[in-house]
């Protein structure tokens, strides 16, 4: 960051010296030239930049009329660049001490954004310490935020040229056709006037069949209400090819015209007799919900897998939308919005809006615009991002398994929490929130047994189906003795096959893509590592490279070790891919579907493989964490936990509570119809007491557990945690800074702050990293706190060698 040495009206210019064109809109070395009065008005904007100010430019005499608060204009930025930008302010007071750039054009004749929503992007720049216009670069689709913006779909649609536009000039086309012996042009625009201009059957009327030749002529209605056809659906009707079409456009028989279209898809009509009668424990829930919702804004839903909350969101939001309401659901995976998308759909049909990152740019354009239309979504189903959305009439918010770490936006800014932001937009709003799970995080459980959160627990799976039995294996025996068939225990084999020769379906748990996480020379021990980060690389069998999985590189694997010489190069370690290759020799009867970031990557990967595992065509699902997430199949009994320790050895305060979560999850996939499901859970430390707790499902001794540690250590749901990461090419200086950086905090945070310290993975894409972790007491200003953060972090960027240093802050990590 460059030191700041012009302040404007609004932020700083980073300036290292004063240069003719400023960066901000304003040259402080020049001074108006022209006579005429300054502009009265003035414009505020938000830049798509990590800039972490307004920016002040004069609206033109020609604008004022037209530009308005919260809509896009073009301005430009630096000596040439132009940015599409969003009025947060217009106002009549002038700048002093330097000439002001003009906005070049208006971009929207209305709002783009809610004022609610303006305010909340300033929170969530406040809260997560990101500049304003990160936020306003993740909020808004690129289509809203390019200069060549958003085009909107179009479809050909053929008519009859102006010439021929009457029952003479048709007769005039016919015989025109009919003399150049033009028979498939013919044929073509017979087929155009049958579809066109259909003949009417009422009574008195005269219209008959579109002629064979002119003696024959028809009155044909022509009417500009008429609908002409689409290009594409003359083609279907009349088997004729592009060339004949273009033939007859040549002639200037025919012309076409292009008609937007949107790229939202009609859902069909609701049906709201389509919702399933609620259990008694469900109604139950339900009933205690309403209630918490009358005395508390939040409220927490703790019900066990299978119980059917879903069921129970459903009946919650047609409730809502019976009020003339909106509702947002928010989903932590895209992956499991393919099965709620279904059982939504069957029930609000068209009301229902779809929302996430694997839809194109052109399609969230489309539906952020309806959102803002006298017509909008009543409910928007979607991931991290839905939260970004305007609503006009929100009232409820159902985040469903919250507790996944999904949730969270780790790269790039903004590193904000979804889950803690829809309660912030709630708040605005005044609705209220839901937030649904079988296994809550610390801080929700904490909140809501405290008593800020309202708290509903239903205990029973639907229709009294028993939750699995956990049958833990110690694999540590098993290898003492050889009896592990590669990562499976005889019991995880047996009860496999047993499924499987069964018609049922069985799933496969290793959070570890790839075929193995490291190959490693027999001789010399000599291991692989990313050229730019301090990571081991990842053999994938099926593209025959090393890959790393922080920065994405790729190396062709050797074919000798280049410490030793030594040509025995093995893998260490089970990847999901590995498993699949091995299950396909130890059971030849399983139809197996791998589910993980390498098989998921294309449009339409996750609906071709939960959609084939839910019809059966495959009945062995292999995958990573992403198996965990909610996802709900009739027929699996059994699930395979093969290695728990990978989740539990991981140096992480959070380790325990996120394996528990996983696994109690992914455990909860099974027997979730009519039988009770059987989870086969190995791990080499079986005596560990989150092992009987995942065992039992006792999340509360989990709880009681975790908690006490944590108060202990200032860890949440106690302190709050702002990790400050520093990066830079060299480590030299990256220490160096982080230790001026500490030094400056310690004076202010004392033992509040630890480290620096480098984190386990301390390069990452060739950048060295340092990690310093601010523990901060709920009651302590977090204003304040910023405040200090931020003044420390312009001290360090006085120093000219910090310049190029890279600082910033996650605030609530996970």
């Amino acid at each position: 960051m460059e030191k700041p040495t012009k302040q404007c009206a609004i932020g700083f210019c980073p300036m290292e010296k004063p240069i003719k064109q400023c960066a901000i809109g304003f040259s402080p070395m020049e001074k108006p030239t022209s006579k005429t009065p300054p502009p009265v008005l003035f414009a505020d904007v938000i830049l798509p930049l990590p800039l972490d100010a307004l920016f002040t430019y004069a609206v033109p005499t020609r604008l004022q009329t037209t530009v308005g608060e919260r809509c896009r204009v073009l301005v430009p930025f630096g000596r040439s660049k132009r940015y599409i930008a969003l009025v947060a302010r217009l106002h009549d007071k002038q700048p002093e001490g330097y000439q002001v750039k003009e906005l070049l054009e208006v971009i929207d004749d209305k709002p783009i954004l809610l004022p609610q929503q303006l305010q909340l992007w300033q929170w969530i720049a406040d809260y997560y310490m990101s500049p304003i216009g990160e936020v306003y670069k993740a909020a808004l689709p690129a289509g809203l935020k390019a200069i060549e913006g958003y085009r909107p779909k179009t479809e050909t649609h053929l008519r009859l040229a102006p010439p021929f536009c009457s029952e003479q000039g048709v007769a005039i086309a016919l015989d025109m056709l009919q003399q150049a012996r033009a028979y498939k042009q013919l044929q073509l625009f017979r087929t155009f006037l049958d579809n066109s201009f259909p003949p009417t059957e009422k009574p008195g009327n005269n219209a008959t069949s579109i002629p064979a030749s002119s003696h024959e002529v028809r009155a044909v209605r022509f009417s500009r209400t008429e609908s002409p056809l689409t290009r594409d659906e003359l083609l279907n009707l009349s088997h004729a090819t592009t060339a004949t079409l273009k033939a007859l456009i040549d002639r200037g028989i025919l012309e076409t015209f292009e008609v937007e279209v949107g790229r939202l898809n009609s859902q069909g009509e609701p049906h709201p007799e389509n919702i399933k009668p609620l259990t008694m424990p469900q109604q139950e829930a339900y009933n205690q919900l309403l209630l918490s919702m009358m005395r508390r804004q939040v409220t927490l839903l703790h019900g066990v897998t299978a119980s059917g909350k879903t069921e129970i969101y459903i009946n919650l939001i047609q409730r809502e939308i019976d009020r003339g309401h909106q509702v947002l659901y928010l989903l932590p995976e895209i992956a499991l919005t393919v099965q709620i998308m279904e059982r939504l759909r069957r029930v609000f049909g068209s009301r229902l809006g779809i929302y996430h990152s694997r839809y194109s740019d052109a399609e969230r354009v489309e539906i952020w615009q309806k959102q803002l239309s006298p017509a909008p979504y009543d409910i928007i189903l979607g991931a991290r991002s839905a939260v970004m959305l305007p609503f006009q009439k929100l009232s409820l918010v159902i985040v469903d398994e919250e507790h996944e770490t999904s949730y969270k936006q780790q790269d790039p800014a903004p590193r904000y929490h979804a889950r803690s932001v829809a309660i912030m937009m709630a708040a605005r709003a005044k609705a209220h929130v839901v937030l649904g799970t079988a296994t809550p995080s610390m801080e929700t459980y904490h909140n809501a047994i405290s008593g800020k959160y309202g708290l509903v627990t239903l205990t029973q799976r639907h229709q009294g189906v028993q939750l699995p039995e956990i049958q833990v294996v110690d694999t540590r025996e098993l290898q003492r003795r050889k009896m592990m068939n590669g990562p499976f225990s005889p019991l995880l084999l047996a009860k496999l096959r047993e499924a499987l020769d069964q018609g049922e379906q069985a799933i496969l748990f290793q959070n570890r893509r790839g075929y193995a996480p490291q190959v490693e020379c027999k001789l010399c021990g000599w291991v692989p590592h990313c050229q730019h980060c301090d990571v081991a690389l990842t053999l994938h069998r099926q593209t025959g490279m090393l890959t790393c999985h922080y920065c994405g590189y790729t190396y062709h694997v050797p074919h000798e070790c280049p410490a030793c010489s030594g040509n025995e190069l093995r893998t260490r370690g089970y990847g999901t891919e590995k498993l699949e290759d091995l299950v396909a020799d130890l059971l030849p009867q399983a139809r197996i579907a791998r589910m993980d970031l390498d098989t998921t990557r294309t449009s339409g990967a996750y609906e071709r493989l939960i959609a084939d595992f839910a019809s059966g065509a495959t009945n062995l699902l292999i995958g990573t964490q992403m198996i965990s997430k909610g996802l709900d199949f009739d027929r699996v009994s059994v699930v395979g936990i093969v290695n728990a320790d990978a989740m539990l050895n991981q140096p992480d305060f959070r380790a325990y509570e996120h394996a528990y979560m996983m696994m109690a999850q992914v455990g909860g996939r099974a027997g979730r119809r009519n039988k009770r499901g059987l989870v086969i859970l190995q791990t080499k430390n079986p005596e560990l007491p989150i092992i009987s707790q995942i065992v039992n499902a006792d999340y509360t001794a989990l709880y009681k557990t975790l908690a006490a540690e944590r108060k202990a250590f200032g860890y949440p749901p106690f302190r709050r945690l702002i990790y400050i990461y520093i990066k830079h090419r060299s480590d030299q200086l990256a220490e160096s800074a982080a230790q001026q950086m500490g030094n400056t905090l310690r004076q202010w945070f004392g033992a509040r702050l630890l480290g620096p310290d480098k984190p386990s993975v301390a390069r990452v894409k060739s950048l060295s990293i340092r990690k310093l972790v601010l523990k901060v007491e709920p009651q302590l200003n977090l204003a304040d706190v910023r405040r200090h953060l931020l003044l420390a972090q312009q001290q360090l960027m006085h120093d000219k060698r910090f310049a190029s240093i890279q600082l910033y802050y996650d605030v609530d990590p996970l």
